[in-house]
């Protein structure tokens, strides 16, 4: 009954946790970025008023071409859908990144896109936490005596070179600067895609560039792989850290220890449960329980 007691006021202690954390993001971002939203709404009113007054638009024709607009702006990378700007969609899709550079306007297509994410999303979550379990089982094989600390360090290091890559060829194939493309790789591989920076939107980038677009998906896939395998480290650890606790709490071995594994492509839990029972099991090392 207080080991239940205990995990009910863990649980409510994570909720006011979160949310707490939620209201000082909210504060911050408020304090941040309000000033330049309204400088950017003020220029938007100001152009707008300046653009019907020369060319004497109506509301109606103002709205038309803001709509033309906004449409035309995915064009620019060329055709969305054929096939190298559908793998690219069906990409960013299964991988829940989800730009918002393109999206489906047909009833079939949107239908398809529903099917075909309810299938897809599983099937990626379960494929990148099996890549990055086997990614933390090749750096324990090679670094032989492995520490839960060795195998953080590699991981991040990996991961830092991907994100260093990443960063070089949007810099100098898109244009950005490089804290632009840094952000992007870090939106990316969180799974956030905010969409405000988007590859292949160049013009023609689709058809032109074919290299591009296949390192682009092969840096999603990887560098999303890589990312599972340093989340599912620093989750096990936590975990298993969590579980000595309660241990010692309770100053006998537990009948069992619940070691939660989040498919780490995600940044809200999907748990994949796995039960070490009594006997030689009990107590496993982090190391192990990456390696078994």
């Amino acid at each position: 009954m207080n080991q239940i007691d205990g995990k009910s006021a863990r649980a409510l202690l994570l909720i006011l946790s979160t949310f707490t954390y939620l209201l000082f993001g909210a504060m911050i971002f408020d304090k941040l970025e309000s000033e330049d939203d309204n400088r950017v709404r003020d220029e938007i009113e100001r152009v707008t008023e300046r653009l019907k007054n020369k060319y004497n638009l109506s509301e109606r024709d103002m709205h038309l071409f803001e709509a033309i607009a906004i449409k035309s702006i995915p064009q620019q990378a060329g055709y969305q859908w054929q096939f190298a700007g559908a793998f690219y969609f069906a990409t960013v899709v299964i991988t829940t990144v989800g730009y918002g550079h393109s999206a489906p306007s047909t009833l079939a297509g949107k239908l398809f896109c529903m099917i075909f994410a309810l299938f897809g999303i599983p099937m990626g979550l379960v494929m990148f936490q099996s890549i990055g379990e086997r990614v933390n089982t090749f750096i324990a094989y090679s670094l032989h005596k492995v520490t839960p600390t060795h195998l953080l360090m590699v991981s991040f290091t990996i991961g830092l070179l991907v994100i260093v890559s990443g960063t070089y060829m949007f810099h100098t194939i898109e244009k950005w600067s490089i804290f632009d493309a840094y952000y992007f790789c870090m939106i990316t591989f969180s799974t956030i895609g905010f969409g405000d920076l988007v590859p292949l939107q160049q013009t023609n980038a689709l058809q032109e560039k074919p290299l591009y677009v296949f390192a682009t998906i092969l840096f999603i896939l990887v560098g999303l792989a890589v990312f599972s395998a340093c989340v599912n480290l620093l989750v096990l650890g936590f975990m298993a850290s969590n579980a000595d606790e309660v241990t010692a709490a309770n100053r006998e071995p537990p009948s069992a220890i619940v070691l939660e594994r989040f498919a780490s492509t995600q940044l809200y839990p999907t748990p994949l449960v796995m039960y070490i029972s009594d006997g030689n099991q009990q107590g496993q090392s982090i190391e192990n329980c990456v390696i078994a």
